[in-house]
């Protein structure tokens, strides 16, 4: 799995990737790879109640990547994800760390070989 957001002729970023920008239109082209750099919690929150087979409680943040060296016209992009910690604060530096399962496969009513959930959760640096 990789973290990468979608760019465009026109240099607005977008995460996830699309086919055709979502500000202009024109195919996104080339891929920026988000999972080496660093973010700031934008904002979080922390759910009690999750679906079947996520970790409770699950914090998620919404975290802004800096692209403001990549001359693109958007000098950030947002994601979302879940946290490695309760400890998250807005503000907070945190990056990405890659999770082969982000929930138990083996809970739920979906057969598990359909619930294969790897990406990213947030880690406080």
């Amino acid at each position: 799995m990789t973290l990468v957001a979608g760019v465009c002729p026109n240099g607005h970023v977008s995460y996830p990737t699309h086919p055709r920008c979502p500000d202009c239109g024109e195919p996104q082209e080339e891929t920026l790879d988000l999972s080496e750099r660093t973010a700031e919690v934008v904002t979080w929150t922390t759910s009690t109640a999750t679906p079947p087979g996520v970790r409770q409680p699950n914090t998620m943040a919404i975290v802004e990547f800096d692209l403001s060296d990549e001359g693109l016209t958007d000098d950030f992009v947002r994601a979302l994800g879940q946290v490695t910690t309760e400890d998250v604060e807005t503000g907070d530096e945190v990056e990405p760390v890659y999770v082969e399962e982000l929930r138990d496969p083996d809970v739920g009513i979906k057969e598990p070989e359909s619930q294969d959930w790897d990406g990213y959760r947030w880690d406080p640096v």
